[in-house]
């Protein structure tokens, strides 16, 4: 219902238990001041600091919107006189932190001028795992199923599994039973799939992925719960689009952080930062991200972010941390582990510090390479230097990769990359391969990934552009991988172009064989751009994402794909540890490639 004018910049007391809206403009005037970022995070920041101006904005009628204190209050009223259902705490009922305050205060504060309904109707939250994330779920799904004023409202709790949906559900079923009270006000009756509100005809209930039907819903509230495990979009984009009929509809998606960088989760996540940095203006959505900073969130000139094993720092991704001891213990046990254990560190890292991974294991981090791109890097740059060329090439039907690298004399490592495909794998109906396809026809159209006419790749392709770049640029050596298609190809550019030295060689793809490039490679990254520099290439950016690393005993590492028979591919990622192999030999030393192109005369033989 729309307030009246003369209420809507009013004090924030109105009558309720406490002055939340009062709370959450501390926390976020506290957010926001925080410049150095030692408790709350860039993203938490930014998301403040859109409060306290959207607060000036609202001072002028004519903007859309306006912050009505007494449904920030509300809703945060009803939350304090649900009980606990889970774990040991100090009082019978609800006592919500100043980070809980804030986001349920923003969500249902900020209304509309012409209907009075929530600004909001998209939320993006992301924290770390235990964190209260389903208790709080679950009492906006109830506010929303019985404090709206919505006629016949549905209250979906959707998840990948049935499980997971009713990690939501069940807590907001067992609060209603728990208090006779809530039940007797609002008609409320939990059953064993759903519960039920007698007053305004309404229900609740978990719907998963594999459910027969998703369609025929018209939700009121829809919760996303983890949607970082969601396999593909099916599910969101069926509740996404069951709003039509809603006056006053609200997606609330909650999850933490996962591997798949290019999924429906990180798909909205990146909305979500674009609309906290400003840089989309979207004023439907809500979002506010835990998390720990990388260099680049500081906006000065360091060269690495947050320590993940620095314990100040755990409580940017975990606001409940001081509230909660259990929440405390349970990171410092986890921590530990993920530094004895690699496998560990990557479950560590995204569900206890939110941060996003390309893989369970990551290798190289993404956003550091993509601080090293310069999509300005041409041909014209290689000119003068010793050049590389590092090939990994497919044998049927799927990516084949090249990669130019050559260093300069400041030290600074160039890589420039080419990408093919065959024609016809871009025509794939495989629904495994469905996200990928998309992903490869987009590059096409960019002009980032060459697609070669037939069903299997064209070598002769890819053997031109080695050729062509031998003749514009001093590449001293072309290496390539073990398989079949690296040997006929060496062999053909070593008649023409091998000038006794060994111009076109093999590298089998081992840990000793590549520690020493695998090494370097991960340095010149943490450095940042001042010791490589490369042409920002989005294909690349992909399989740097999709690399993980076996770190051995010995101290030796070997990059590869997560799993064998995984889509996701490294293959430009092994060229350029080809390319850049040769170049850790040094620079006078005749003998010192012995070894090396050793190996590849014992493959031709």
């Amino acid at each position: 219902m729309p307030r009246s004018p003369a209420t809507r910049l009013s004090a924030t007391d109105t009558g309720h238990a406490k002055d939340y809206a009062a709370i959450a403009l501390a926390y976020a005037k506290a957010a926001a001041g925080d410049k150095k970022q030692n408790r709350h995070c860039k993203w938490v920041r930014l998301a403040a600091q859109r409060h306290l101006d959207d607060l000036k904005r609202a001072k002028n009628k004519t903007w859309g919107y306006y912050f009505d204190p007494w449904h920030a209050n509300d809703v945060c009223d009803f939350a304090e006189k649900l009980p606990h259902v889970e774990g040991v705490w100090d009082t019978p009922t609800i006592t919500l932190e100043p980070f809980q305050v804030f986001v349920l205060a923003m969500v249902f504060g900020w209304r509309r001028h012409d209907t009075g309904g929530r600004r909001f109707t998209s939320v993006y939250e992301e924290v770390a795992r235990k964190n209260a994330k389903s208790t709080k779920t679950a009492l906006v799904s109830l506010y929303c199923l019985a404090c709206e004023n919505e006629p016949g409202p549905q209250v979906l709790t959707a998840a990948t599994t049935f499980d997971q949906a009713r990690k939501v559900f069940n807590p907001a079923k067992r609060m209603v039973e728990k208090m006779p009270d809530l039940q007797e006000a609002f008609g409320l009756t939990p059953w064993a799939k759903s519960i039920t509100c007698a007053d305004n005809g309404g229900y609740m209930q978990p719907m998963h992925a594999k459910a027969k039907s998703q369609d025929g819903h018209n939700p009121h509230l829809v919760t996303m719960d983890e949607l970082h495990a969601h396999s593909d979009r099916g599910l969101f984009d069926v509740m996404n689009s069951a709003f039509g009929a809603r006056r006053n509809p609200l997606m609330w998606i909650i999850t933490t952080a996962g591997f798949n960088l290019h999924g429906v989760c990180y798909e909205q996540r990146t909305m979500a930062t674009k609309v906290l940095e400003r840089t989309v203006t979207a004023e439907h959505i809500f979002a506010i991200i835990f998390t720990l900073d990388r260099a680049e969130d500081y906006g000065d000139d360091r060269k690495v972010g947050d320590d993940p094993y620095d314990a100040s720092k755990w409580i940017k991704a975990n606001p409940l941390m001081e509230a909660s001891r259990p929440l405390r213990d349970e990171v410092a046990k986890r921590a530990i582990e993920a530094k004895a254990s690699p496998a560990a560190e990557g479950e560590f890292k995204t569900k206890h510090l939110n941060i996003w991974l390309g893989a369970a294991s990551a290798w190289l981090n993404v956003t550091q390479w993509l601080l090293c791109s310069d999509d300005t890097l041409t041909l014209d740059d290689f000119a003068g230097l010793d050049c590389y060329i590092g090939a990994d090439l497919s044998n049927v039907d799927d990516l084949s990769a090249i990669v130019l690298a050559a260093e300069t004399p400041s030290g600074q490592l160039l890589v420039k990359t080419w990408f093919y495909v065959p024609e016809a794998r871009l025509g794939s109906v495989d629904n495994s391969l469905k996200q990928v396809t998309a992903l490869y026809k987009q590059w096409v159209a960019e002009g980032a990934l060459i697609a070669t006419p037939g069903d299997f790749i064209d070598h002769r392709v890819i053997e031109q552009q080695i050729r062509d770049l031998k003749d514009a640029l001093a590449v001293r050596r072309a290496t390539f991988d073990q398989w079949n298609s690296g040997l006929a190809m060496a062999s053909r550019l070593n008649e023409d172009l091998d000038d006794g030295t060994g111009f076109a060689v093999q590298l089998a793809k081992n840990a000793k064989n590549v520690t020493d490039p695998a090494k370097a490679i991960e340095a010149r990254v943490k450095a940042g751009p001042s010791r490589l520099r490369h042409d920002g290439n989005p294909v690349m950016k992909w399989m740097i994402g999709n690399a993980v690393v076996d770190r051995r005993t010995d101290g030796s590492i070997l990059p590869k794909k997560e799993t064998a028979n995984s889509p996701n591919k490294i293959d430009g990622v092994d060229g350029m540890i080809n390319a850049t192999a040769p170049m850790m030999q040094p620079d006078n030393d005749d003998g010192a490639l012995d070894d090396f192109i050793a190996q590849h005369k014992k493959a031709a033989a």
